[in-house]
Protein backbone atom coordinates (compact mmCIF):
# COMPACT_ATOMS: atom_id res chain seq x y z
CA UNK A 1 0.00 0.00 0.00
CA UNK A 2 1.18 3.58 -0.97
CA UNK A 3 0.18 6.64 0.02
CA UNK A 4 1.10 9.19 -2.13
CA UNK A 5 1.95 12.31 -0.39
CA UNK A 6 -0.96 15.15 -1.48
CA UNK A 7 -3.62 12.94 -2.04
CA UNK A 8 -5.20 13.70 1.73
CA UNK A 9 -4.21 10.70 2.98
CA UNK A 10 -5.99 8.10 0.22
CA UNK A 11 -4.41 5.05 0.00
CA UNK A 12 -3.75 2.88 -3.48
CA UNK A 13 -2.80 -0.50 -3.85
CA UNK A 14 -0.65 -1.84 -7.01
CA UNK A 15 -1.57 -5.07 -7.82
CA UNK A 16 0.24 -7.68 -10.33
CA UNK A 17 3.17 -9.38 -9.59
CA UNK A 18 5.20 -8.60 -12.87
CA UNK A 19 8.24 -5.91 -11.91
CA UNK A 20 11.13 -5.14 -14.60
CA UNK A 21 13.93 -5.97 -13.71
CA UNK A 22 16.77 -3.96 -14.38
CA UNK A 23 20.31 -5.37 -15.81
CA UNK A 24 23.79 -4.61 -15.48
CA UNK A 25 25.16 -1.36 -16.89
CA UNK A 26 27.27 -2.09 -20.32
CA UNK A 27 30.77 -1.38 -18.94
CA UNK A 28 32.50 0.44 -22.20
CA UNK A 29 35.65 -0.88 -20.75
CA UNK A 30 35.79 -4.57 -21.91
CA UNK A 31 34.59 -3.76 -25.32
CA UNK A 32 37.66 -1.61 -25.58
CA UNK A 33 40.19 -4.31 -24.18
CA UNK A 34 38.45 -6.31 -26.37
CA UNK A 35 38.73 -4.61 -29.75
CA UNK A 36 42.37 -3.69 -28.51
CA UNK A 37 42.86 -7.25 -28.03
CA UNK A 38 41.60 -8.44 -31.95
CA UNK A 39 43.64 -5.31 -33.35
CA UNK A 40 46.67 -6.96 -31.75
CA UNK A 41 45.51 -9.96 -33.08
CA UNK A 42 45.48 -9.34 -36.52
CA UNK A 43 48.77 -7.52 -36.24
CA UNK A 44 50.78 -10.46 -34.97
CA UNK A 45 48.97 -12.56 -38.06
CA UNK A 46 50.15 -9.94 -40.77
CA UNK A 47 53.71 -9.63 -39.48
CA UNK A 48 54.59 -13.58 -39.49
CA UNK A 49 52.59 -13.54 -43.26
CA UNK A 50 55.06 -10.79 -44.00
CA UNK A 51 58.16 -12.40 -42.61
CA UNK A 52 57.41 -15.94 -44.35
CA UNK A 53 56.66 -14.21 -47.59
CA UNK A 54 60.10 -12.54 -46.95
CA UNK A 55 61.52 -16.04 -46.00
CA UNK A 56 60.61 -18.15 -49.33
CA UNK A 57 61.32 -14.65 -51.37
CA UNK A 58 65.09 -15.42 -50.19
CA UNK A 59 65.11 -18.75 -51.07
CA UNK A 60 64.08 -18.45 -54.33
CA UNK A 61 66.43 -15.80 -54.98
CA UNK A 62 69.30 -17.86 -53.59
CA UNK A 63 68.68 -20.50 -55.93
CA UNK A 64 67.92 -18.17 -58.74
CA UNK A 65 71.98 -16.67 -57.96
CA UNK A 66 73.36 -20.02 -57.26
CA UNK A 67 74.06 -21.77 -60.65
CA UNK A 68 74.01 -25.58 -60.85
CA UNK A 69 76.89 -26.68 -63.43
CA UNK A 70 74.93 -28.04 -66.23
CA UNK A 71 71.80 -27.07 -65.17
CA UNK A 72 71.24 -24.57 -68.25
CA UNK A 73 71.12 -28.20 -70.53
CA UNK A 74 74.64 -26.80 -71.71
CA UNK A 75 77.28 -30.03 -71.31
CA UNK A 76 80.28 -29.18 -69.01
CA UNK A 77 83.11 -29.51 -70.52
CA UNK A 78 85.36 -32.98 -70.32
CA UNK A 79 88.89 -32.89 -68.55
CA UNK A 80 91.92 -33.31 -70.52
CA UNK A 81 92.74 -36.58 -70.85
CA UNK A 82 96.61 -37.80 -70.63
CA UNK A 83 97.32 -39.03 -73.72
CA UNK A 84 96.33 -35.36 -74.71
CA UNK A 85 98.27 -33.43 -71.71
CA UNK A 86 101.57 -35.37 -73.37
CA UNK A 87 101.75 -34.98 -76.86
CA UNK A 88 100.34 -31.31 -75.94
CA UNK A 89 104.18 -29.04 -76.24
CA UNK A 90 103.31 -25.70 -74.29
CA UNK A 91 104.26 -22.65 -76.02
CA UNK A 92 107.24 -21.16 -75.35
CA UNK A 93 107.05 -18.80 -72.43
CA UNK A 94 103.54 -20.18 -71.50
CA UNK A 95 103.41 -21.91 -68.07
CA UNK A 96 102.05 -25.69 -67.71
CA UNK A 97 101.28 -27.17 -64.64
CA UNK A 98 99.84 -30.20 -65.84
CA UNK A 99 101.70 -33.21 -65.15
CA UNK A 100 102.80 -35.03 -68.84
CA UNK A 101 103.74 -38.31 -69.07
CA UNK A 102 107.47 -39.59 -68.63
CA UNK A 103 107.87 -39.95 -72.60
CA UNK A 104 106.99 -36.27 -72.80
CA UNK A 105 109.63 -34.98 -70.30
CA UNK A 106 113.20 -34.26 -71.50
CA UNK A 107 115.47 -34.53 -68.45
CA UNK A 108 118.88 -32.91 -68.23
CA UNK A 109 120.93 -35.01 -65.14
CA UNK A 110 123.78 -33.84 -63.76
CA UNK A 111 126.11 -34.71 -60.90
CA UNK A 112 127.01 -31.83 -57.76
CA UNK A 113 128.88 -34.15 -56.02
CA UNK A 114 131.79 -35.71 -55.71
CA UNK A 115 130.83 -39.64 -56.19
CA UNK A 116 131.74 -40.74 -59.99
CA UNK A 117 129.23 -41.72 -62.47
CA UNK A 118 126.38 -40.82 -60.55
CA UNK A 119 124.70 -38.74 -62.65
CA UNK A 120 125.31 -42.00 -65.58
CA UNK A 121 123.57 -44.17 -63.55
CA UNK A 122 120.72 -42.01 -62.10
CA UNK A 123 119.74 -41.21 -65.90
CA UNK A 124 119.71 -44.84 -67.13
CA UNK A 125 116.83 -45.17 -64.39
CA UNK A 126 115.36 -42.19 -65.08
CA UNK A 127 115.24 -43.76 -68.87
CA UNK A 128 113.97 -46.99 -67.52
CA UNK A 129 111.05 -45.58 -66.19
CA UNK A 130 110.27 -43.86 -69.47
CA UNK A 131 111.90 -39.84 -69.13
CA UNK A 132 113.46 -38.56 -72.47
CA UNK A 133 117.10 -38.06 -71.70
CA UNK A 134 118.70 -34.90 -72.66
CA UNK A 135 122.27 -33.89 -70.95
CA UNK A 136 124.47 -35.90 -68.56
CA UNK A 137 127.45 -34.95 -66.73
CA UNK A 138 128.27 -33.06 -63.80
CA UNK A 139 126.55 -30.23 -62.83
CA UNK A 140 127.88 -26.09 -64.13
CA UNK A 141 130.20 -24.55 -61.45
CA UNK A 142 126.98 -22.23 -59.88
CA UNK A 143 126.16 -25.44 -58.64
CA UNK A 144 129.11 -27.74 -58.33
CA UNK A 145 129.24 -28.60 -54.17
CA UNK A 146 126.39 -26.28 -53.47
CA UNK A 147 123.40 -29.20 -53.25
CA UNK A 148 123.19 -30.23 -49.79
CA UNK A 149 120.04 -31.69 -50.32
CA UNK A 150 118.88 -34.58 -52.25
CA UNK A 151 118.15 -33.34 -55.66
CA UNK A 152 117.45 -29.92 -56.72
CA UNK A 153 115.12 -30.14 -59.96
CA UNK A 154 115.60 -26.74 -62.12
CA UNK A 155 112.38 -25.78 -64.50
CA UNK A 156 110.98 -22.88 -66.23
CA UNK A 157 107.61 -21.87 -66.63
CA UNK A 158 106.53 -24.37 -69.00
CA UNK A 159 107.93 -27.18 -67.38
CA UNK A 160 106.31 -26.90 -63.97
CA UNK A 161 104.19 -30.22 -64.42
CA UNK A 162 107.31 -31.66 -65.70
CA UNK A 163 109.45 -30.75 -62.27
CA UNK A 164 106.72 -32.07 -60.17
CA UNK A 165 106.71 -35.57 -61.95
CA UNK A 166 110.48 -35.74 -61.61
CA UNK A 167 110.42 -34.17 -57.68
CA UNK A 168 107.77 -37.03 -57.00
CA UNK A 169 110.88 -39.71 -58.39
CA UNK A 170 112.98 -39.09 -55.08
CA UNK A 171 112.49 -38.18 -51.54
CA UNK A 172 112.61 -34.41 -50.10
CA UNK A 173 113.36 -33.20 -53.25
CA UNK A 174 113.78 -29.15 -54.25
CA UNK A 175 112.22 -27.49 -56.76
CA UNK A 176 113.79 -23.99 -57.91
CA UNK A 177 112.88 -22.22 -61.45
CA UNK A 178 114.94 -20.36 -63.88
CA UNK A 179 114.04 -18.09 -67.03
CA UNK A 180 113.98 -20.82 -69.48
CA UNK A 181 111.80 -20.78 -71.70
CA UNK A 182 111.42 -24.58 -73.10
CA UNK A 183 109.89 -27.40 -71.12
CA UNK A 184 112.88 -29.35 -70.22
CA UNK A 185 113.85 -29.91 -66.61
CA UNK A 186 117.23 -30.46 -64.75
CA UNK A 187 117.88 -32.74 -62.49
CA UNK A 188 121.15 -31.81 -59.85
CA UNK A 189 122.00 -34.89 -57.49
CA UNK A 190 122.78 -33.21 -54.42
CA UNK A 191 125.00 -34.88 -51.35
CA UNK A 192 122.38 -36.43 -49.90
CA UNK A 193 121.04 -38.47 -52.63
CA UNK A 194 121.32 -42.18 -52.24
CA UNK A 195 118.90 -43.15 -54.87
CA UNK A 196 115.33 -43.14 -56.61
CA UNK A 197 112.32 -43.91 -55.10
CA UNK A 198 111.30 -47.18 -56.00
CA UNK A 199 108.02 -46.69 -58.54
CA UNK A 200 105.33 -47.57 -55.98
CA UNK A 201 106.74 -44.86 -53.86
CA UNK A 202 107.17 -42.59 -56.35
CA UNK A 203 103.48 -42.87 -57.39
CA UNK A 204 102.32 -42.38 -54.33
CA UNK A 205 104.13 -39.60 -53.99
CA UNK A 206 103.00 -37.51 -57.25
CA UNK A 207 99.55 -38.45 -56.15
CA UNK A 208 100.12 -36.69 -52.90
CA UNK A 209 101.73 -33.47 -54.90
CA UNK A 210 99.09 -33.36 -57.15
CA UNK A 211 96.39 -33.82 -54.42
CA UNK A 212 93.56 -30.85 -55.05
CA UNK A 213 92.93 -28.69 -51.66
CA UNK A 214 89.68 -29.38 -49.95
CA UNK A 215 86.62 -26.99 -51.30
CA UNK A 216 85.02 -25.29 -48.69
CA UNK A 217 81.85 -25.65 -48.18
CA UNK A 218 79.52 -22.62 -48.99
CA UNK A 219 77.87 -20.69 -46.41
CA UNK A 220 74.15 -20.12 -46.13
CA UNK A 221 72.77 -17.75 -48.36
CA UNK A 222 75.67 -18.03 -50.33
CA UNK A 223 77.00 -19.83 -53.49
Amino acid sequence: MLTPQGLKGKQYRITGNSYPRLGRPPRRSRKVLAAIGVLLALSLVAVGGVQLYDVFRGRHASAQACPVPGASGKPLAAPASDGAAAGASPAPGATSTAVPQPQAVTVNVFNATDKSGLAARTAEELKKRGFTVGQVGNAPAALDKKVPGTVQVISGPAGLGAATLLGSQVASATRTADARTDGTVDFVIGDSFAALLDPTQAAAALAEATKPSPTPSPQPGSC
